[in-house]
């Protein structure tokens, strides 16, 4: 009976002598031993995790711009706001094409029938440089320019979005593998302890009770051991369909989950905010694009003026000179100019109802501006509130799974020395497991909670 609890002291010293952390590789060789050898194959998955890819938050990020589809769509919106804004720039500028036509024309006994052509046979192949001067034109150059940086800034917003994704996927990685090195430390107490009662029991100073319930103990860690490893892999599958262009498992995230990451203080949150919130940006361009689109509604109440000049032939033949005449040659080739002003009289109310239809937009596109100008100070306050209360729970949870596994140590030296009860270890041991999974939800907590104030600063804070 001493021999057996000689042995049971001697087991949780050397527990208590490795500290509580270093008790993940002994969890793993509880777990090996409790569990079948692995076979030789596992020789080749060995060398495929060496050879994995190893990322950091900024690989990943980088990852996901390039191959996320909503990312990608939303600068690809873009892209169409800056073609956009250039064929509203060269609509400005004089154009210039060459035009070739034959017409041929019925005859009567005194020439054509129609008197707008010249000849039974004409042909015209002119240059023409067309300019039209107006003020629609001048608007809608600037409301396209407007609205490619609208465009920007959605983009922008997409950016800052997918970093918030992108940072929630990655470090729910990282706590997976914490949380599961955590159950595999913790099957193994439960296999430790397991092995204590019954050491305990055959040496008639446990009741069997004791080694029943350590027993069931056991086998609830074995089981959170295997859903810690269902949602590593999941959380490893959602990660990598987020980043990669193909289905790819094979990589390794670095494990900087606890690193050191500063909260900025509010007046400097504040100050980023309001320099570069693409909200706001968003906004503002949607408010001036809408402006010039009331201006250019009223152009139509203005005169437009549109001026062309023409060079090339229009003659009875397709030559640049005609046949000789008194034995000279007459040149088919010249030029002609024309300035239309066009005067817009009446058009049944249309204009005016296009002009109401602007002015809406632009009512509407205000509104807007003061929602995103509300939104952002409250945002400002409540994301950065939620940061300040993850920093600070972030402490007490690293505290808190410090005491319980130094508890846990304790009450399993009171039950060696017959001063505890069982269910007090099993409850040490359930404490001891819940914190320390709390403990990495607080870390992803406060990484989330940062990546959010990202977005609207812009600036990210990465260990």
């Amino acid at each position: 009976m001493k021999w057996h609890r000689v042995s049971a002291i001697c087991s949780i010293i050397a527990l208590g002598f490795f500290g509580p952390w270093a008790g993940i590789g002994v969890a793993q060789e509880s777990a090996h031993l409790a569990s079948p050898q692995p076979a030789k194959g596992s020789q080749e998955e060995a060398a495929r995790t060496s050879q994995a890819l190893r990322l950091t938050l900024q690989d990943a990020l980088a990852l996901a711009r390039k191959n996320s589809t909503q990312f990608q769509a939303a600068q690809t919106d873009a892209a169409l706001a800056r073609q956009d804004r250039y064929q509203a720039a060269t609509a400005l500028l004089p154009s210039v094409n060459y035009n070739n036509q034959a017409i041929y024309t019925q005859l009567n006994r005194n020439g054509p029938i129609f008197i707008a052509n010249n000849a039974a046979h004409e042909y015209i192949s002119q240059a023409n440089v067309h300019e039209a001067l107006d003020l629609a034109g001048v608007s809608s150059f600037r409301r396209a320019s407007f609205a490619a940086a609208a465009a920007r800034a959605r983009a922008e917003i997409s950016s800052r979005g997918l970093v918030v994704t992108v940072v929630q996927s990655y470090y729910a990685v990282g706590a997976a593998q914490q949380k599961l090195g955590a159950a595999q430390k913790a099957a193994g107490e439960g296999d430790r302890f397991l092995k204590l009662t019954q050491d305990l029991e055959h040496g008639g100073e446990v009741a069997h009770s004791d080694a029943i319930k350590a027993e069931l103990q056991a086998q609830e860690r074995r089981r959170q051991l295997q859903e810690a490893q269902l949602a590593l892999l999941n959380a490893r599958l959602n990660l990598g369909v987020l980043i990669f262009p193909d289905f790819n498992d094979n990589y390794e995230v670095a494990d900087d989950l606890h690193g050191v990451a500063a909260l900025p203080t509010l007046g400097e949150v504040q100050q980023q905010a309001a320099r570069d919130n693409p909200d706001i940006r968003a906004a503002l361009a949607a408010v001036s694009a809408a402006e010039w689109d009331v201006t250019g509604a009223r152009a139509g109440y203005l005169p437009s003026l549109a001026v062309d000049y023409w060079y090339g032939i229009d003659a009875p033949q397709f030559a640049t000179n005609s046949p000789a005449i008194n034995g000279q040659k007459v040149s088919n080739l010249g030029s002609a100019a024309a300035a239309t002003l066009n005067i817009p009289i009446w058009n049944w109310g249309a204009t005016q109802s296009r002009v109401k239809q602007a002015e809406l937009r632009r009512s509407q596109a205000r509104r807007e501006l003061s929602l995103a100008q509300r939104k952002l100070l409250a945002e400002i306050k409540s994301l950065y509130a939620e940061a300040e209360a993850a920093l600070n729970e972030l402490g007490g949870l690293s505290r808190s799974a410090e005491l319980a596994t130094e508890s846990l140590r304790l009450t399993t030296l009171r039950y060696t020395n017959g001063e505890a009860t069982v269910l007090e270890v099993v409850d040490a041991q359930t404490t001891a497991a819940q914190a320390n999974f709390l403990y990495q939800d607080g870390a992803v907590r406060y990484r989330v909670a940062l990546a959010n104030l990202q977005t609207l600063t812009g600036v990210l804070t990465t260990p």
